[in-house]
């Protein structure tokens, strides 16, 4: 199908209205202004929900602060609100907000009408009217939500019909349909939209899926196939309760999934705006989410990498760069020879077999201890590796034994192996490594060797790491009136000075 013939779905964002209900979660009035110019500019969402009216002054602040720039840039009749059948206080609201599109929120099942309202249908059908009126007169336009519109559907249906008769001959723009408790499923979801979207062709529908059997997305998908005409999400799938319909994963899905329709998001800018509002928000993205979360685009398996590069077994359409994202290949104990390759070669590094097999077996020990691995650590490993295989041992500590206990000194007990002779000794100390390197002197004092004077112990995190994984030490000594410096590297800070310390130990 051409682009030209296309259908295009309007994608309507509720991150700062219904995203905002989610539990913990409140924008301040520079927050809500920023995510409002990202979504309509660097996105290219049709409309933005930005707030309920009455709630609050900082709400109306917001929402003026958000309309007095969409007023500039030609966008006012882009950002909407949530309005409710009040007798015309919401419309003093919008007004003195700058607002020109309500969402009037109303009741779309009978059980609501009945039990929350108290009213007949004809009662509120004529509230509902009045409010439409007074809308008009004021310039403002009208969309309406049937709350609870799924629950109509199924207990109530003549009194949905009854509802839409009545909108049909009503000035207004949109019929917004919400799953409001998220109770569909995505038969029912086709079956209920197709037949009302077939009724009545000429007026334009929402759907407005929530996730608490986790169907927003198939549900969504469906409300498509039945001829839709605009979407509620959220980024991040932010909402109360199980939240909304996530943008990101639903214009994934019509990218991917429906040749006949278009929209006007920008793939590309999805996952930086899920990263700010998980910001302002202070809730993280679960990294198993797709599309935003850190893990999606991250091989674990060997083999997947091993895949990669054999004509790309394990890709899919969701490449990274749609979405402004690489691939990643993960370190740990199931990485393999191809995914450390991976991290090498987009280092700009060369390892030999026998240095690669050597490097991956220590990341899968480090994995083994549940250590995270990064590629920024990946220099550190190698250059630890191929000291290790350069230099020739004539000093090996065999094995130790260091003991911390409160109100004890520490203790240390060694093995310690210099060419073919072994000794054992046992010291306390200050600290588990004072007690190590006290159980050393001991050796070397009575086999009358000298050992240098410890100068300077510096110990961090390898530059540019965001893990816990390795530890460096770097211990400078003295010996014959020459410095020198060695380093060991760990996940366990006292075991990387001992790695330190036995280098020294051979160099000497």
């Amino acid at each position: 199908m051409s682009p030209s013939k296309k259908r295009t779905i309007e994608i309507m964002d509720t991150t700062l209205r219904d995203g905002e209900q989610t539990s913990g979660v409140s924008f301040s009035v520079s927050e809500k202004s920023t995510l409002a110019q990202l979504l309509i500019e660097e996105l290219g969402v049709d409309r933005i929900e930005v707030a309920s009216a009455r709630v609050s002054e900082g709400e109306l602040a917001a929402v003026q602060e958000i309309t007095s720039w969409a007023q500039l840039q030609n966008h006012l009749h882009r950002i909407e609100v949530l309005t409710f059948v009040d007798g015309g206080v919401s419309l003093d609201w919008m007004d003195k907000a700058g607002a020109k599109v309500q969402n009037l929120l109303t009741k779309g099942s009978l059980n609501h009408l009945t039990h929350q309202l108290k009213k007949t249908p004809q009662e509120h059908f004529s509230d509902i009217q009045w409010t439409i009126e007074q809308a008009q007169f004021r310039g403002i336009q009208t969309n309406i939500y049937l709350e609870d519109w799924s629950n109509g559907m199924r207990h109530s249906e003549s009194y949905v019909w009854d509802y839409l008769n009545f909108l049909s001959t009503q000035p207004i723009q949109r019929v917004l349909l919400p799953d409001t408790l998220g109770v569909l499923t995505h038969r029912e979801t086709f079956s209920f939209l197709d037949k009302i979207i077939q009724k009545y062709p000429e007026l334009h529908f929402d759907f407005h899926g929530h996730n608490d059997y986790d169907l927003s997305v198939a549900n969504v998908m469906e409300a498509i196939h039945a001829g839709i005409h605009g979407l509620h999400l959220t980024v991040n799938g932010m909402g109360e309760r199980a939240g909304n319909a996530p943008l990101a994963s639903v214009i994934a899905c019509l990218n991917d999934f429906f040749p006949q329709v278009k929209t006007n998001i920008y793939e590309k800018n999805l996952f930086k705006v899920s990263k700010l509002v998980s910001a302002f928000t202070g809730i993280p993205i679960p990294a198993n989410k797709p599309i935003v979360g850190d893990n999606v685009f991250t091989q674990t398996a060997g083999i997947h990498a091993d895949g990669d590069e054999k004509n790309n077994l394990y890709f899919n359409d969701l490449l990274p760069e749609r979405f402004g994202r690489k691939r990643k290949y993960a370190l740990g104990k199931t990485s393999g020879k191809a995914n450390i390759l991976k991290n090498v070669q987009e280092l700009g590094l060369t390892l030999n077999d026998e240095a690669l097999r050597k490097v991956t077996a220590r990341i899968i020990e480090l994995g083994d201890k549940k250590e995270k691995v990064t590629q920024d650590d990946l220099p550190y490993i190698i250059s630890d590796v191929l000291d290790q295989v350069t230099e020739q041992k004539r000093v090996k500590i065999e094995s130790y034994v260091l003991t911390h206990a409160k109100g004890l000194n520490p203790t240390a007990t060694i093995l310690l192996r210099i060419d073919d002779q072994t000794f054992e000794s046992s010291a306390s100390g200050d600290g588990q490594y004072d007690a190590f390197i006290n159980a050393l002197r001991a050796v070397y004092k009575k086999e009358k060797k000298a050992l240098p004077l410890l100068v300077d112990y510096a110990v961090r995190i390898p530059p540019g790491s965001h893990s816990d994984a390795l530890c460096e030490t770097h211990i400078t000594w003295l010996f014959a009136e020459k410095e020198f410096t060695t380093r060991g590297l760990d996940s366990d800070q006292t075991v990387s000075a001992i790695k330190a310390t036995e280098k020294m130990l051979n160099i000497i």
